[in-house]
């Protein structure tokens, strides 16, 4: 990575945040001969959550050329997926689905920084812990504002580009600036929050638990329960396993840190298995983490010179584990987008206007099956149409499984109706070979 004293006065492309939506974007334009600047405003390995990932990842880690470098980092095949929601078990493996290459759970700080790396080596011009303050579009090229939070000498500075992508994740500076960040409408709002166990148990494929002596032996799953007013996760990690929880905000309304992390251990302690699993775990102290607004869109993530993509466009319930697939099918497609407007920059608008299409049809697809609102507020229900008659009948049958155990199908089907897609081809397939009704966890 570079010193900051170092950084342009211009470029072609200012990517704002490194990330894993940053990070792909700046790589797939770097490749491509772009002069590509971006700008990180924390110090890589920092902590992030998300671990888990589904297989569909490697399609991108692909396209980027940076598969061998996750392949050597050497992290968790995880199986598949058990659900206990509701009091019912439900249990699929991704290889039922035909996937032969694994899902994996990632330590995100490592995961990210194998990515940030890699921008930089395909020549990517990567800048630490410089904070971008706004945006200036009143000229034809942007001007990006920044502030060096690790040269106070240099204090803020400037670069002139000609296309900006917003991958500041949930900061959201340009929603911020454009004031076109919306929460999810409804009548309560919602908080994720996090934190780490050292020495627990963890569930495998089979519905049973094993200890750590197991892990990279025996595949875990990623494990997902409903509560009282919400849902958790349990997700094995190499040397620890990363505990959260979905829950109403209200329930720790001007609580303290101290005080929402003991809510925090308290209530995971109540939910189904978990007391079990984490019994002879040590709690990691201090790492209990959250995030508030954790459900939201952008009115304008894209125009004729930026696309705001990841988080910093959009963040949908992360029961699907679709956060950095969304990240990194967005940045595919703005990428995309950067290349097409400046061939053609007298065509720049109408790129922008597709961008922004395939955005906010990915997240109206993520958000229909997520949140249980299919045309609700931020999707438009003929892009969701259009996109589910493209996809491939496999995805489509994952994605019914995962929606089903999870009590979430009804926009699935009513979806599927909409899209003229004949759900008799594959309902059976899927809930009698790909999905198994488990009686009871051997915990």
């Amino acid at each position: 990575m570079e010193n900051s004293e170092n950084i342009p006065n211009s470029c072609d492309v200012v990517v704002i945040g490194g990330g894993p939506a940053g990070s792909h974007a700046a790589t797939l334009l770097a490749q491509r001969g772009y002069e590509v600047v971006l700008l990180e405003k924390a110090r890589h390995p920092r902590p992030m959550v998300g671990e888990s990932l589904i297989p569909h990842f490697w399609k991108f880690m692909d396209m980027s050329g940076a598969t061998p470098k996750i392949e050597a980092a050497g992290f968790l095949p995880k199986a598949g997926g058990i659900t206990v929601w509701n009091g019912r078990i439900h249990q699929f493996s991704f290889s039922a689905f035909g996937y032969d290459r694994p899902a994996l759970h990632v330590e995100r700080d490592v995961f990210d920084h194998e990515l940030l790396k890699h921008a930089a080596s395909q020549g990517a011009a990567v800048f630490e812990e410089v904070n971008v303050t706004g945006v200036d579009f009143s000229d034809e090229k942007p001007v990006v504002s920044y502030h060096s939070m690790q040269d106070e000498a240099r204090g803020a500075g400037q670069i002139q580009c000609r296309y900006v992508i917003d991958a500041s994740g949930n900061n959201t500076v340009l929603a911020k600036q454009f004031k076109s960040r919306k929460l999810v409408a409804g009548k309560r709002t919602f908080l994720g929050m996090w934190g780490y166990f050292t020495g627990g148990n963890y569930v495998g494929v089979d519905g049973s638990s094993y200890g750590p002596e197991s892990v990279g032996k025996v595949p875990p799953v990623t494990f997902i329960s409903s509560h009282d007013d919400g849902w958790a996760w349990h997700i094995q990690l190499r040397d620890k396993i990363s505990v959260g929880l979905i829950i109403n905000t209200s329930n720790v309304k001007r609580m303290g840190k101290k005080e929402m992390e003991t809510y925090f251990l308290s209530t995971v302690q109540k939910i189904p298995y978990f007391k079990e699993l984490l019994e002879p775990a040590t709690y990691v102290e201090d790492s209990m983490a959250f995030r508030p607004d954790y459900s939201f869109y952008s009115t304008q993530p894209a125009g004729p010179n930026f696309g705001c993509i990841g988080d910093a466009g959009a963040f949908v319930d992360p029961i699907f584990s679709h956060g950095c697939q969304a990240a990194f099918y967005s940045a595919s497609v703005c990428a995309w987008a950067v290349e097409a407007s400046f061939r053609r920059p007298d065509r720049a608008e109408n790129y922008g206007r597709v961008l922004q299409k395939r955005l906010q049809q990915h997240y109206g697809f993520s958000r229909s099956l997520a949140l249980g609102d299919y045309g609700g507020d931020g999707v438009d229900p003929a892009l969701v149409i259009d996109l589910m008659k493209s996809m491939p009948l496999v995805e489509l049958e994952m994605m019914l499984v995962a929606s089903d155990i999870s009590n979430r199908s009804t926009n699935f089907h009513e979806m599927a109706k909409q899209a003229g897609i004949m759900e008799a081809d594959f309902v059976n397939g899927v809930m009698a070979g790909k999905a198994s009704v488990l009686d009871t966890l051997h915990v």
